[in-house]
């Protein structure tokens, strides 16, 4: 299975004993920064990684995340900094590029309702998939 994941970064995963056999068996297939428009996911944030550890950490004795076989991109698509649609539209590239990288799931752990600028703020009824960027794009992902 290929899972595309879309977070915040995947501080140091690379370096951490969870991920050894994940990195050793050269699981993750690619990676994206959609919000620093380069390679590496690695210095930020450390949520992505989290997440990533649930599905794909692998410590014998102790924990077994619940695909540890399988095969990742993971792309950073979250701002941490700010809230801004950029982010919405940052998602949308993210879970496009998984699809087209033949992902056959996509994790994420975002939402988008409240930003910066309240002029921006999605309400509970604008969550149909037919309103905001993010909605319409997970509607088209689950399509797919």
């Amino acid at each position: 299975m290929i899972i595309g994941m879309l977070d915040a970064g995947y501080n140091n995963y690379t370096s951490l004993s969870a991920f050894d056999s994940v990195n050793a068996n050269g699981q993750v297939l690619g990676v994206y920064d959609f919000v620093d428009h380069d390679n590496s996911v690695v210095e930020d944030n450390a949520h992505g990684m989290e997440c990533f550890s649930i599905i794909a950490a692998n410590i014998p004795g102790q924990f077994v995340g619940s695909g540890p076989k399988a095969l990742f991109y993971l792309f950073r698509t979250e701002d941490v900094n700010s809230e801004y649609p950029i982010e919405e539209h940052n998602w949308v590239c993210g879970a496009e590029r998984a699809d087209s990288a033949g992902a056959d799931v996509i994790s994420s752990s975002l939402g988008y309702t409240t930003f910066d600028n309240a002029a921006f703020n999605h309400t509970y009824a604008d969550m149909n998939g037919r309103t905001t960027m993010a909605a319409i794009g997970a509607t088209i992902a689950a399509r797919k």
